[in-house]
């Protein structure tokens, strides 16, 4: 029987990390992700478990500390927010390139500035291209659900990539929600034993981790790098599928609410999608057919599986929780955009900035958004009848939603 429990996000990743006890956790504190390495510090200190735990000064020592771990044939995880994981971002690509499968915790916070501590997909969206899978959660249970499908993913080997496990800074990571645990005996086998194929500690192999390359073989090893990542996107599906045996919880590279029938849609990252949902039932009793797509994975990005599932939509909203600065609009829009673009989409699309901060996304928001998309299914992007209420001056295809005047 699943254990019922009640867990911040912070608690239930924490929880998923002393299941999982990997071998090495090179970690420096940071909000909202401080708790991470003070609650698996707890269980070593307690016997819980046996993981080495390596107090370093800084978080790009944590992921140097983390890619030497790795190298040498452990298992290891760390957690970051933020300016952490600005501060590692040298050799998190280090990381990708040499192709360690870290597991790392991300509890997504704003970059400064302004300084600010809350809520915003900054902090792992500025890390897209560096070649990590990353994996999103909208809740506590789904966090703590993507944790233990991780390691499965990374360490597979037509993968054998870092990932990130993205949860909303403070907004699930703080927030106590119920959730069900899987029994540690039902976690161990589904988890496994890591076994490398190639390790610095192999007595049987001669090999350097991060030696130079010279551009005879460097743009190669790239492509093998680029083909591990649409491998993953089999992986991603393979695992969900084992896990869905041991939960009864089902994941896919994305989630679909009431999208099959809907002439609108929203395409959002995190925990917004709650607020989403509570509004489209709320318009799905009224008539309005409304639905989301809940993007869960972003990398590897599922382009043309998004592009089918949004097929028969009139109008769609793209919501980034973060700023990318082209004056186009964010990462998970100009992605989108272009995917639409090339499966020859017929929907009229916008791409909607919100959140940023930690600002609050209502359902009266998502209500607004959904009556601009109607208005936007008759008339066209930019001829909207009811004067806009989520462009805010920001343009057309790309807009602020919630701005103080």
């Amino acid at each position: 029987m699943a254990v019922k429990e009640r867990m911040s996000g912070n608690e239930a990743v924490a929880y998923a990390m002393k299941q999982v006890n990997p071998d090495v956790m090179p970690a420096f504190p940071i909000t909202p992700s401080t708790e991470l390495p003070q609650f698996v510090a707890n269980y070593i200190a307690n016997g819980e478990m046996d993981t080495e735990f390596i107090p370093v000064e800084s978080e790009h020592s944590a992921m140097s500390a983390a890619i030497g771990a790795s190298a040498a044939g452990a298992r290891t995880m760390t957690a970051t927010s933020s300016a952490g994981l600005a501060l590692m971002w040298e050799v998190i690509y280090v990381a990708a390139s040499t192709r360690v499968p870290i597991t790392m915790a991300v509890v997504n916070r704003a970059l400064t500035g302004p300084l600010n501590i809350n809520c915003e997909h900054s902090d792992s969206m500025g890390a897209r291209d560096s070649g990590w899978l990353q994996i999103y959660a909208e809740n506590n249970q789904e966090a703590y659900d993507n944790f233990l499908q991780a390691y499965r993913i990374a360490e597979h080997k037509d993968v054998m990539l870092p990932i990130m496990i993205c949860q909303d800074g403070f907004i699930t990571s703080h927030a106590v929600e119920n959730i069900e645990l899987i029994e540690d005996e039902k976690v161990k086998p589904f988890v496994g034993e890591y076994h490398p194929e190639h390790f610095l500690l192999n007595p049987r192999e001669s090999m350097a981790v991060g030696a130079y390359a010279v551009s005879n073989y460097c743009m190669e090893a790239k492509k093998a790098h680029a083909e591990a990542m649409k491998n993953a996107k089999q992986v991603i599906l393979d695992v969900a599928k084992e896990f869905a045996e041991i939960s009864g919880r089902e994941y896919g590279l994305f989630e679909e609410y009431k999208l099959e029938d809907a002439d609108y849609a929203i395409v959002a990252i995190g925990s917004a999608c709650g607020t989403a949902k509570d509004a489209i039932d709320k318009l799905r009793e009224q008539g309005v057919k409304a639905g989301l797509l809940k993007v869960r994975v972003f990398r590897p990005f599922p382009a043309e599986e998004m592009v089918e599932a949004l097929k028969n939509c009139k109008s769609i909203a793209i919501m980034d929780r973060c700023e990318s600065y082209s004056s186009q609009g964010g990462p998970l829009g100009a992605e989108l955009m272009a995917a639409l673009f090339r499966g020859k989409s017929k929907a009229e699309a916008v791409n909607i900035v919100y959140g940023l901060s930690g600002r609050d996304i209502r359902v009266e928001d998502v209500e607004k958004i959904f009556a601009d998309l109607a208005d936007i299914a008759e008339h066209g992007v930019g001829n909207t009848s009811t004067g806009d209420v989520t462009s805010n001056g920001a343009g057309d295809t790309y807009r602020y939603l919630g701005l103080r005047e």
